[in-house]
């Protein structure tokens, strides 16, 4: 039910599926025009979660860490988070599925367009460490 409802929102926003597992209730997305390439949905009743890899850590860099903690405060949907190991920078973002509408849906997608179009200076330099 909720993969369904899902996947019509993608479809009416205009995002590719390069991958979608519904027994994994998994959608592999991208937008070219909002720089979002292999966006992870995944369909968790009661949550819908939504992750982009967005650099891997070359070392153990606190500046790096602080500045992102910092970002998290300025984002309005979401934030930065590390993998279970620690190396991955991801970003992350957590809805209730129950009464999820489209233009929720629409805005954790836009604000990591906007994210990536206002950080993106910063994320290339992080990950160049």
């Amino acid at each position: 039910m909720y993969f369904k409802k899902i996947e019509s929102y993608i479809s009416k926003l205009g995002y590719s599926v390069s991958y979608q597992n519904e027994k994994e209730g998994i959608f592999l997305i991208e937008s070219e025009a909002d720089g979002i390439k292999n966006l992870i949905i995944g369909v968790a009743p009661p949550i819908l979660i939504v992750e982009q890899f967005i650099f891997k850590l070359k070392s153990d860099d606190k500046d790096i860490y602080k500045a992102l903690l910092k970002k998290n405060r300025d984002i309005i949907h979401g934030a930065f988070v590390l993998d279970e190991e620690g190396k991955k920078v991801i970003f992350r973002y957590t809805l209730q599925i129950e009464n999820l509408d489209m233009n929720e849906f629409e805005g954790a997608l836009n604000s990591l367009g906007l994210l990536l179009s206002e950080y993106y200076e910063q994320i290339i330099e992080f990950s160049k460490r």
